[in-house]
């Protein structure tokens, strides 16, 4: 029973997602020529569609730390990264104005990666490190010119196992470019959910905390390897035992 009520829910939700991306493609067609306001119109969808794919997943999920998410204040907001489940959440809670950072393969997940393509967020070449430095620049940029936060994984994959992989050093970059405090969104027991290349769907408790800024107006480009530290023991020191790396891992 438990199998087909997951599989129930994978379809329910699959069919929820297609039908949003149906209307919101639509959307982002319309707004074609205003990145700004397609930008816009994909964190509604994430308020909406994606909020409920995490009611439909059926995992109560625990939130503490919401006043964290100011959106009258420009962030970069990060979170650990196990699940699609993730996603979902984080796009549903950051605030309107946040435009995520996605590796450039994003585009070929079903149905979601066709919105994203279209929906004016960034995409990132994780293979190859020049066009990387290059397109964070531009998201800087394009972070300050038009007061947007940013959303990103700094662990740069899902951990299959849930522990905290390495940060990539991107995160520290952005920060010193865009002199936006670090907000930290940490999850737990969301790998337990809806596993990587898994069509099982577990309800399970899931908790989100949202941690205070993290000021970054001293961060420097030559220190970066002490602030990514820094930052990722900000999620050692929150999450529990089991979601902790098991080594500590320089970072990538």
């Amino acid at each position: 029973m438990s199998l087909i009520s997951s599989w129930l829910r994978i379809v329910a939700g699959t069919t929820v997602m297609a039908l949003g991306v149906l209307v919101w493609c639509v959307v982002m067609v319309v707004l074609l020529p205003s990145r700004t306001l397609r930008a816009r119109a994909c964190n509604v969808f994430g308020k909406t569609v994606l909020r409920t794919m995490v009611w439909i997943s059926g995992c109560p999920v625990s939130i503490t730390g919401r006043e964290h998410l100011d959106g009258q204040r420009p962030a970069i907001y990060v979170s650990n990264h196990t699940s699609i489940l993730d996603i979902f959440i984080t796009a549903w809670l950051t605030p309107m104005g946040t435009c995520s950072i996605a590796k450039k393969e994003v585009i070929y997940y079903p149905f979601f990666g066709q919105l994203y393509a279209l929906s004016g967020h960034f995409r990132i070449d994780r293979g190859n490190r020049e066009k990387a430095i290059a397109s964070m620049k531009a998201i800087a940029e394009r972070a300050r010119k038009h007061t947007l936060s940013i959303m990103l994984f700094p662990e740069g994959h899902r951990s299959r196992d849930g522990r905290l992989l390495g940060f990539k050093k991107g995160v520290i970059h952005l920060a010193v470019q865009t002199g936006l405090p670090v907000i930290p969104i940490v999850m737990t027991n969301v790998h337990n959910a809806w596993q990587t290349k898994s069509m099982s769907l577990g309800r399970v408790p899931i908790g989100v905390t949202i941690l205070p800024p993290v000021d970054t107006s001293k961060w420097e480009d030559q220190d970066i390897e002490v602030s990514l530290n820094e930052l990722r023991q900000v999620f050692i020191d929150a999450l529990p035992e089991s979601q902790m790396p098991l080594a500590k891992k320089a970072a990538a």
